[in-house]
């Protein structure tokens, strides 16, 4: 039996703004292995310039981001949905191992088998350097993001 992550397309409003949320969770843990697990064995990325395909690569990202990207905290919100597709604008803050701080804002195109994995990801992404006084994002280190915590629209991001 292939594996399932449901919500399965093709998606409603309702539907994609759960699978956005879940994404949302599972970056915010910081846990390569979990993260990879929403994706298909083969799946195809763009992240910035650099292109991945399959768990494994998709693994050895996220632990080389993570290591480079402390106190990461993305919100994600759904931008539109259609039949397997779905369109995400996020931003994520970090500081580096010097202390800087960042908020990185991007936009993602992504594109589900009939099992809910996903199978591409194309994300375009700009970093802005911040004062630490003016972070957005505030919950505990590799948790999600608490129900009562604004989002992206109501932070006016």
């Amino acid at each position: 039996m292939s594996e399932q992550r449901p919500p399965l397309p093709p998606f409603t409003r309702e539907t994609a703004i759960q699978k956005v949320r879940a994404a949302e969770d599972g970056w915010n843990s910081c846990d390569p292995e979990r993260v990879s697990r929403a994706y298909t064995v083969d799946s195809r990325w763009r992240n910035r310039a650099e292109f991945v395909r399959g768990r494994g690569a998709i693994v050895a990202f996220l632990t080389r981001k993570w290591n480079k990207e402390l106190e990461y905290r993305l919100i994600k919100e759904l931008w539109a949905h259609d039949g397997n597709r779905i369109a995400v604008r996020f931003a994520y803050e970090y500081r580096d191992d010097s202390g800087n701080w960042y908020r990185a804002y991007g936009n993602e195109n992504w594109e589900f088998d009939e099992n809910g994995l996903m199978h591409t990801r194309h994300a375009s992404i700009n970093d802005m350097p911040i004062k630490e006084a003016d972070r957005k994002f505030f919950w505990e280190r590799s948790a999600p993001r608490p129900a009562d915590h604004p989002g992206l629209s109501e932070l006016g991001l």
